[in-house]
């Protein structure tokens, strides 16, 4: 999102429709942490991995362990944004990037593993079981897999793309 003002570690912004309907972001109130962090520049070093900041839809966390070292979250993905997703991917939740450390196709889950640097530089200290985040799948990755699944029936027939799906 834009930021329209800043000053002393408060930021604003401006919603509009579509953002508190995709988003978790119309549930927040004034005060609310979130995750912050300034868009990419060209010719900027690039450590992480890219993300185009459109929320796809927002997932509930359904299982929270902390164990020694890190902390693990499991959202529940709806099933169309579960195709965009594999396992030591990378899914951006609440904004921050992260990698997938457990996926679960048969119950549309994904789990991702929070080292304490993370938690200290982000807002996942404060999430818990029933919190919903957003999620962002990576661009690329979507108009790969959509235009495979476009061009697969031709490439392999009817009768043998249908067993695919």
């Amino acid at each position: 999102m834009t930021t329209v003002a800043s000053d002393a570690g408060t930021v604003r912004f401006d919603l509009i429709r579509e953002t508190l309907e995709t988003t978790n972001l119309g549930e927040l109130r004034p005060g609310s942490q979130v995750n912050v962090e300034r868009s990419l520049r060209v010719g900027d070093e690039l450590g992480g991995h890219l993300l185009s900041g459109h929320v796809s839809a927002t997932v509930p966390v359904i299982d929270d362990r902390t164990e020694p070292g890190y902390r693990r979250l499991t959202v529940r993905v709806p099933e169309f944004w579960m195709r965009y997703l594999g396992l030591k991917g990378f899914v951006a939740l609440n904004g921050a990037s992260l990698t997938i450390a457990e996926l679960d196709r048969q119950a549309s889950t994904i789990s991702v593993s929070l080292i304490p640097e993370t938690l200290t530089r982000t807002t996942f200290g404060d999430v818990r079981t029933g919190d919903r985040l957003n999620l962002e799948v990576d661009p690329q990755t979507q108009a790969v897999v959509d235009t495979v699944r476009s061009i697969l029936p031709d490439l392999l027939g009817p009768t043998q793309a249908q067993s695919t799906e």
